[in-house]
């Protein structure tokens, strides 16, 4: 690893030929600093990240590429979303997206090595498929990044170049729960047994089911990612010490940053393993919590797309689904409001009229009751989906159009 001044990385990036593909570093782990050089080195490239947020590179030139699109990238007519499970997206920066330069966020060096801190994620993969090809990896050395263990941890002869930063993590914007969010969340627990292994996401439905856990104890972390709820669930002595907290990725609070600095409990691992399903039934009764912007009477949820429109993508719902079902006293919730106060409308419809990005839950849970999927017949389930789930003013209407459907009620 050469450690380089912003105007001399910019001067190397500059001979990169054609139009480059660069993967950088996602969700709150940008490489800001390093990013802008490469901007200002490349009049075009594709520029590829999970969850980009706001504030990325945004002009004629740079095509956006995503399995996973953030607010940065969301909506714009130069992006190119790839539908592509998360843990399968290692695979696809292998074979038909290599990329030719990397730039990751990393912690300053320590006995050789560097980390990858908060983001580890799909990063490894598309640093060995760069390097195969004899792209470039670059650096930005932060000593604000902390240092964490599992895949995130490099050799510093595997990054070629790096550049010097001295830049605060962000946070991201706390989600005040509602009345509904609180009765999602307790209901949501209510399901969650005793030394349970917990895959939750980010936001106020997850914040509140990890609140109401912290009263018990023996819980266990597999996750995507996790966020200051696992940090409350530590504190309160609700988790077995036994087990190390597992996840791809972590994003929060500035508290969050400093505890899993260097702390032997947090593992952070490639996305090939945290999002394996077969790895994921492994874990003993893991449940998994997963949101969704619609449920259809099929007992389908969409959380990908809004109106036809490209949203987010499938993420790590798919493979965190199958594991469940697979884990030995596993559950796969679906959760959600059963009104979208924005939109005005019922969030449970009849039937999905886009990609349906996960099928085959366990329960269905809104602020209404508790949806019992797994285990009972396709009509019995759209009763529970319309009785239990849906809105009060939305159920004679999704009555009528199960009958048509062929349902049964």
């Amino acid at each position: 690893m050469r450690v380089v001044t912003p105007s001399a990385l910019r001067t190397v990036l500059g001979r990169l030929h054609g139009v480059p593909r660069v993967v950088v570093s996602g969700n709150f782990a940008t490489p800001w600093r390093a990013l802008r050089e490469a901007d200002a080195a490349l009049a075009e490239y594709r520029l590829f990240a999970l969850n980009a947020q706001e504030g990325i590179p945004d002009r004629p030139g740079v095509t956006f590429e995503s399995a996973f699109v953030g607010p940065g990238m969301r909506g714009s007519d130069r992006l190119h979303y790839l539908p592509c499970r998360l843990s399968l997206v290692p695979s696809l920066l292998t074979n038909a997206l290599p990329p030719d330069l990397v730039i990751v966020h990393t912690s300053v060096p320590a006995d050789g090595t560097v980390s990858l801190g908060t983001e580890v994620n799909i990063l490894p993969a598309a640093i060995e498929a760069v390097r195969a090809r004899g792209g470039l990896v670059v650096a930005q050395l932060n000593p604000h990044m902390p240092y964490t263990f599992g895949d995130a941890v490099l050799a510093e002869h595997e990054v070629d170049l790096a550049v010097e930063a001295e830049d605060p993590l962000p946070s991201p914007q706390p989600r005040l729960a509602s009345a509904e969010h609180e009765a999602i969340g307790e209901r949501v627990a209510a399901l969650v047994p005793d030394a349970a292994t917990l895959q939750l996401g980010i936001g106020a439905v997850p914040d509140v089911v990890l609140g109401a856990l912290r009263r018990r104890s023996g819980f266990a972390v597999w996750s995507e990612m996790f966020s200051d709820g696992v940090l409350a669930l530590e504190r309160a002595g609700a988790l077995d010490p036994i087990r190390p907290i597992t996840a791809s990725f972590a994003f929060g609070s500035a508290e969050l940053y400093g505890w899993i600095d260097r702390n032997p409990r947090v593992r952070l691992l490639r996305t090939e393993k945290t999002n394996d399903p077969g790895l994921i039934a492994r874990q003993p009764a893991l449940v998994s919590v997963n949101g969704a912007l619609q449920v259809d009477l099929f007992a389908q949820a969409n959380a990908a797309r809004v109106h036809g429109t490209i949203y987010s993508g499938f993420g790590g719902q798919t493979d965190f689904v199958v594991g469940a079902l697979h884990s030995r006293g596993g559950k796969a919730i679906i959760a959600l409001p059963s009104w979208h106060p924005k939109a005005d409308v019922s969030t449970v419809v009849p039937r999905l009229a886009g990609p349906v990005t996960s099928f085959q839950h366990s329960f269905i849970v809104s602020e209404q009751g508790t949806a019992t999927i797994w285990g009972n017949d396709a009509s019995t389930q759209a009763t529970e989906i319309i009785d239990r789930v849906a809105h009060p003013s939305a159920r004679d209407e999704l009555r009528h159009a199960a009958r048509g459907l062929g349902f049964r009620l």
